[in-house]
């Protein structure tokens, strides 16, 4: 018996690392100061000029997402799930990403589909100046059905100690603005899944009318990355607060950044729910305390800010082509509460 036999190909992963060395190159920046293919990543932090640094580091998985990715045999967008998800949990705290690394593990290696992953990884940093430094990709025979993988990232950023936001100054009466996310980005899929595949028996090449675009087009649609429209606004320090809305949609993540004795007034008829959301919600009849808990319901990202400051936020937001809203404000209490 040998290697091989057992399931592994030791060459497939050879020829994994030769396709993805140059994918990674291209997300170098200039704080690397390794090759991929060493023991471990060497980053010079010194090169970001920095005066008080904190490191900020998050870990993240694009979830069952990844069984539509299969059923679609798509490949080249769940990279960009990955990595824009892990720097919008740090950019809610006021960071900037340095260097991001993966974890890919599979049955059977197929370097052509590791590549797809890649490719979309890189993608991802690149759009975000952060640097693909390094990663695993493990075969395990046995582990997993053929076909499928799993697909993790880890993220670390870095922001000046005296401008890291916390949600900490934020007070009753400020405002909480909503921008819009491209789609379920990578929550909910579990449900969806059930409502889309096992009660409407659709396949990924089905189409939905009114929706336009197939199951797979739909349901993977990258999740979106939020640095280039929200970094304007920490510059400026006009952020009191940040929330990413992933799992547990607005009711679970945004008391996440809210201090004690506060809660939040969101005004459901400030922004247009997305279609794919109500499709949804009727077609698997799910009640709305558990559309909003499963699900962002189009708003992917929340700005907590003073009053006083919206119409700069606003105005920052629309140079970049952001269709922001005020969707609420903080108030006395815990929680969050939903009026129309």
């Amino acid at each position: 018996m040998d290697y091989s036999s057992s399931g592994v190909d030791i060459d497939a992963g050879n020829e994994t690392v030769r396709r993805i060395k140059s994918l990674a190159r291209s997300t170098f920046t200039s704080g690397v100061i390794s090759e991929i293919g060493s023991f471990g990543g060497l980053f010079h932090i010194g090169a970001e000029g920095l005066r008080d640094p904190v490191l900020v580091a998050s870990a993240d998985g694009v979830g069952t997402k990844l069984k539509v990715a299969f059923l679609a045999d798509r490949h080249d967008t769940v990279g960009i799930d990955l990595v824009n998800h892990c720097v919008n949990d740090i950019l809610v705290q006021g960071a900037r990403p340095l260097f991001f690394l993966d974890y890919l593990a599979t049955g059977r290696l197929s370097a052509a589909v590791a590549e797809k992953i890649v490719a979309g990884i890189a993608q991802g940093c690149r759009e975000n100046g952060c640097a693909l430094l390094g990663g695993e990709t493990a075969e395990m025979p046995g582990f997993y059905a053929d076909g499928e993988y799993d697909l993790a990232g880890f993220i670390v950023g870095a922001v000046e100690k005296d401008r890291v936001i916390d949600g900490r100054t934020l007070a009753r009466g400020d405002a909480l603005v909503g921008l819009t996310s491209s789609g379920l980005h990578t929550n909910g899929y579990s449900l969806a899944r059930r409502i889309v595949f096992d009660r409407l028996r659709l396949g990924v090449e089905s189409t939905v009318p009114g929706l336009g675009g197939t199951v797979a087009d739909l349901l993977l649609v990258p999740h979106r990355g939020y640095r280039r429209v929200i970094e304007p606004i920490i510059e400026r320090r006009l952020a009191k607060g940040l929330a990413h809305i992933t799992g547990g949609g607005i009711t679970d993540n945004l008391p996440r950044i809210i201090p004690e004795g506060l809660g939040a007034r969101i005004m459901t008829s400030a922004w247009d729910v997305p279609p794919i959301f109500r499709f949804l919600q009727n077609a698997g009849e799910v009640p709305d305390k558990d559309m909003r808990r499963t699900f962002n319901m189009g708003i992917g990202l929340i700005v907590a800010c003073a009053a006083s400051d919206v119409e700069e936020v606003l105005r920052l937001l629309e140079q970049y082509g952001e269709r922001a809203t005020v969707i609420g404000e903080l108030i006395p209490g815990e929680g969050v509460v939903y009026v129309s």
